[in-house]
This record gives structure tokens, C-alpha cells and sequence, in this order.
């Protein structure tokens, strides 16, 4: 029976012939089913990035019936993206989705909805620190009695700052009305008079450059 060791990066099998076991350094097994499940996840998001170069110039990112210009895309993993906001309320307001056009949250598989908070995590700590703010807002609106004018799942993320709304919980409102403002511009292709492309890509090659 051929046994293979395990300890810190050290491989240790044994030699074909004659000879002691042959020990190698740094080895790792591409199957993920010989990984734990946290590793096999960074081997599959480190797979993902290296390819990250050469997908970019043929991914389609969709929200909902719309298609997003890979552009405004700064922040992406095998089952979510993040994008800038076409009317953002405060600097650095942005959106997260997952990949699959879900209408609900509640069908999310296990893996998106991991996938997606983990995506907003990782997104809202470096827009707060990049943005000097002191905390963050995380809001979805799942289906359209609360608000959702997207058929697609989708959280938005805003770093706050003390005083930014003179009541906290107008931002709530402040996000139905941006909401609104959002799909009447996608579904009617109006000239953008708030944030024109070059200034939402622009933002977004600056928010690029924080997962580098």
C-alpha cells in the first residue's frame, strides 16, 4: 500500500525502484477532492484569477435583462461581481451581485449566497478604508414590495461617514428613490446626466487597483 504524507507543504511518496521515499517542498494537489473544502476553494479562486486576464475580454456581466459593460466591473469571483453605481448616494456606493440572474434571495444556492457576502465583505472593507469612512452600509431590497426595480438579487454597499444623512434611516429611503432612478435609465437608455461612462470607468479602474 503506497501512503502519502501531508505536513506543511511537504510531500513525502515513495521513490519507483530502489531507494528511500523521494520528499518534495511546495507540491500542492491540483484535485480538489484531496484538499480541504477552505483550501480547495483559494485553489479554485487562485485558478480563477490567473485566468481573470484573459476572461476579461470576454465576459458578459448581466443584471437582470441588462448588460453591464465589463468596464464598470472593478471586483469579480466564479459566482459574483462588483460594480459602481450608475447614481451613487455617497462616494463609493456601489453594487454587488452574483454571476446567475437571481430574481430572489431566497434562491441563491448555498454557494452563491456564501459567495456573495463574502464578495460584499471583502469589497466594503477596502471602500471604507479607501474612502476614510467610519462604517458601512449593507442593503438588498428582495422583490419589488421591497423596493427591488431589478429582477435581479443585488446588495448595496455604502461606506458611511458621521453626518452624512441627518437621519440615519433616510438613507433607506434614499436608496428606494435610486432604485427608481436606475431602471428608468437602463430601460430607457436616456443620456446619463448624472455620470457619464468614462467617469463610471474611470471610478471603477480606481476601486480595480485595491484588489491587486
Amino acid at each position: 500500500m503506497v501512503s502519502v504524507l501531508k505536513f506543511r507543504g511537504l510531500f513525502v511518496a515513495p521513490k519507483k525502484g530502489r531507494g528511500g521515499p523521494a520528499q518534495s517542498r511546495g507540491r500542492v494537489p491540483t484535485s480538489p477532492r484531496r484538499l480541504a473544502p477552505e483550501l480547495a476553494l483559494a485553489l479554485c479562486r487562485r485558478r480563477f484569477c490567473a485566468r481573470s486576464g484573459m476572461e476579461a475580454e470576454t465576459t458578459t456581466y448581466m443584471f437582470g435583462p441588462y448588460k453591464i459593460d465589463r468596464s464598470e466591473v472593478f471586483y469579480s469571483t466564479p459566482l459574483s461581481y462588483a460594480m459602481v453605481n450608475l447614481r451613487p448616494l455617497l462616494p463609493g456606493h456601489v453594487l454587488v451581485c452574483p454571476r446567475r440572474e437571481v430574481k430572489r434571495f431566497v434562491d441563491l444556492s448555498a454557494e452563491e449566497t456564501s459567495d456573495l457576502w463574502l464578495t460584499a465583505k471583502e469589497v466594503g472593507g477596502r471602500l471604507e478604508c479607501y474612502h476614510g469612512a467610519s462604517s458601512l452600509t449593507f442593503a438588498i431590497q428582495d422583490g419589488p414590495q421591497a423596493g427591488q426595480t431589478v429582477p435581479h438579487v443585488h446588495i448595496h454597499i455604502l461606506p458611511r461617514k458621521r453626518g452624512d444623512f441627518e437621519q440615519n434611516d433616510e438613507i433607506y429611503e434614499a436608496i428606494d428613490e435610486k432604485e427608481k432612478d436606475l431602471k428608468e435609465k437602463l430601460d430607457l437608455d436616456k443620456e446619463r446626466k448624472d455620470r457619464t461612462s468614462q467617469e463610471m470607468s474611470c471610478e471603477a479602474d480606481e476601486y480595480r487597483a485595491l484588489f491587486s
